[in-house]
Parts: structure tokens; sequence; C-alpha cells
């Protein structure tokens, strides 16, 4: 034995090791996967897949009562939604962070924690809106202001509160784009239940170096999501190796769930090979 590798470092041929299952745990996120059909129909193809916890981008159109009776039914966990992207020009993406739209967003915000509270989830994305580069200033003051607001009424419901950066080939001119603009909102915002959505494939895209960022930001990840960078489609193609990934997410103790966020490249029941390709499984 080599006596000068301490006992507690991966290295040491007696230290613990990181444990493989059952995590990572997949959710799968149907505001793109099953697209071909209604939002309760993927509810059941979902679950008839395997995923045992199910998330959505705008599910609104759908009664909350059905939605939770759909999800109940198939024995899924309803996790996260967003804040629905709000009226106005075309190109809106939100507007938490988007000045002179208070009101309009907190319409929206108490519309999505009544929606998801309705639902039994657990979690709003809160789409921060496209901001002017002159306005970035002001827009930052407006969103930890708005976010003051949203996380104590989501605290009230027992909800989380998520922010996430998108890639500026994918969103140009949205509020933040890399996970370091997100970390410093949080941080000013100081609230226990405000959370950073580490989206691998807006990090991949816009920024790269993910696990270096993971690692950096993991106290601040409430959600994980994953897409191959740089097609969005399924995580087994592309510059990201998800398998080390996802394995060194694990040995950090993350204990949440992985959103599976992709444009399947054709039938998304066909696509989910891809789990075996990683040498994972739902």
């Amino acid at each position: 034995m080599n006596r000068s590798i301490p006992p507690d470092t991966p290295d040491h041929p007696f230290a613990r090791q990181p444990r493989f299952d059952p995590m990572p745990r997949f959710s799968a996120n149907l505001g793109f996967l099953w697209p071909d059909r209604p939002l309760i129909e993927r509810i059941d193809a979902a679950a008839r897949a395997g995923f045992k916890a199910v998330e959505f981008h705008y599910p609104y159109a759908t009664p909350a009562e059905a939605l939770r009776e759909a999800c109940a039914r198939n024995g899924v966990r309803i996790l996260g939604i967003n804040t629905d992207i709000g009226a106005g020009a075309t190109g809106h993406r939100g507007l938490a962070a988007v000045p002179g739209r208070e009101a309009d967003f907190e319409a929206l915000a108490n519309q999505a924690i009544t929606y998801c509270h309705a639902v039994g989830g657990t979690a709003v994305h809160v789409m921060a809106g496209l901001v002017a580069d002159e306005d970035r200033a002001a827009a930052a003051d407006v969103l930890v202001a708005n976010l003051r607001k949203a996380t104590a009424r989501a605290a009230e419901h027992g909800l989380t509160i998520l922010l996430e950066p998108l890639n500026p080939r994918d969103m140009p001119g949205y509020f933040y784009s890399r996970v370091e603009q997100a970390a410093e909102i949080i941080d000013r915002v100081e609230a226990r239940n405000l959370k950073l959505m580490f989206d691998m494939y807006h990090v991949g895209a816009c920024q790269g170096d993910v696990l270096t960022r993971m690692r950096e930001q993991f106290g601040r990840i409430g959600h994980v999501q994953i897409a191959a960078v740089p097609s969005r489609a399924e995580p087994d193609e592309g510059e990201i190796a998800y398998g080390r990934v996802l394995r060194t997410l694990d040995g950090l103790g993350y204990d949440g769930w992985v959103g599976a966020e992709y444009l399947p490249r054709s039938g998304t029941d066909e696509g989910l090979v891809w789990l075996q390709s990683l040498g994972m499984s739902l």
C-alpha cells in the first residue's frame, strides 16, 4: 500500500467509492419529448418508457387537475414548469428582468406558482426575458427585486425558483447566457429556495468546460438538464462526454433529477437507446 496517499482520498484503495446506482435519476422533459401527441398522452408515453418523473415548459393550456391526475395514474412525479413567455412583441422569452414590466411579471409568476402547486410540482423556472445591452444594469436590479417577491411567494408552497442561463446562439438578447451571471443574481437575492438550473447543453454551447463549472456551482444547483452539444439531440453524440459527466455529478453527491431535455433525432422511443450507450437506465 502506498502510505503517502491519505485514506480519505478517492485514490486510496480503501476509500469510499462514488455510487453509480440508482443515480442519476432521469426525468422526461415533455416540452420536447413525444412532440407528436397531446400533453396528457406524452405523460402516458413517458411512463411506458420507464420515466418516474416528468417536467414541462408551458403546460397551462391543460387544466391542472387533468395534468395531476394523469401523472398520478401513471405513477410519475411532477417536477418543474416555466413561467409563461409573456404577451407583447414577437420574441418575448419571459419578463423577470425586463424594466417596466414588473406588474406583468408578477402576474406570470403568480400563475406559475399557483399552477405548479396545484399539480403537485416542485419548482418554477423563471424566464428572465430579452434585454437590450444598454438596459442590462437596470435589468439586473429589476430581476433581483422581482425574484425576492417571487421566492417569498413560492416558499409559502414549498416550491423552488430556478434560474437558467440560455446560450446566445439559440436565444440572442436573453438576459444571461453564463452560469456565473445567474450565480451572481442568486447571491444578491439571498433566498434559500432560489437555485440554478444547470443545463449542460446551454453551458456547453456557450462556455464549455462543463465539469469545472459544474463543480464550481454545485452548491447552487437545484436541477440539471442535458442534451447533446451542438445538435441538442440525444446525449449520446456531440462534444460532451455525458457518461463521465453524469458519474462525476453523482460522485459530488447530487440527489436530484436530471432532465432529458433534448430534441429527438426521430422517434422519441427509438432514441432512448442513448441510455444504453451511456451505460445507464431508467
